[in-house]
């Protein structure tokens, strides 16, 4: 099993970076190419999640990405260290301008996510969120006999 794992500072800027690398290792590691966009966009929405739970947070630790290749199957973890447990008046995270229109907002990359992953899988906690989205791969060719 290989992993290459990513952390980047929580900005917006750093996502585009984020996808073009699960693409690229997602390609090495065997993931069908008709499916390659469907990898970047997934990986996008997943990683400006994290960022902006981090930013509406204050939350200063990088987001985390790991690339698993396994036999048969691929899988990216964007990982987030928000705390997901409901806070209770009088801590931080307690007061959130519009948590609604959060909520909706979270709601919304979640289905985007799961309309372009058979295979997801989000976990939250009171040390952070998980997403982690599974592909088939197909092992490479096998090279000719002299």
């Amino acid at each position: 099993m290989a992993t290459v794992e990513l952390r980047f500072s929580a900005l917006p800027e750093h996502v585009r970076t984020a996808r073009l690398v699960a693409a690229a290792v997602a390609r090495r590691a065997g993931v069908d190419e008709a499916v390659l966009d469907e990898v970047r966009l997934a990986v996008g929405e997943a990683c400006s999640r994290a960022v902006g739970l981090h930013q509406s947070s204050g939350i200063t630790a990088p987001v985390k990405v790991a690339l698993i290749e396994e036999e048969k199957q691929f899988s990216i973890e964007v990982g987030d260290e928000v705390p997901h447990a409901a806070p209770r008046d009088g801590e931080p995270g307690a007061a959130v301008d519009d948590p609604d229109a959060e909520a909706e907002e979270d709601e919304m990359g979640l289905a985007v996510i799961s309309g372009l992953v058979d295979d997801v899988e989000v976990s939250t906690g009171e040390h952070g969120g998980l997403i982690r989205m599974t592909w088939p791969t197909t092992p490479p060719p096998a090279a000719p006999l002299p």
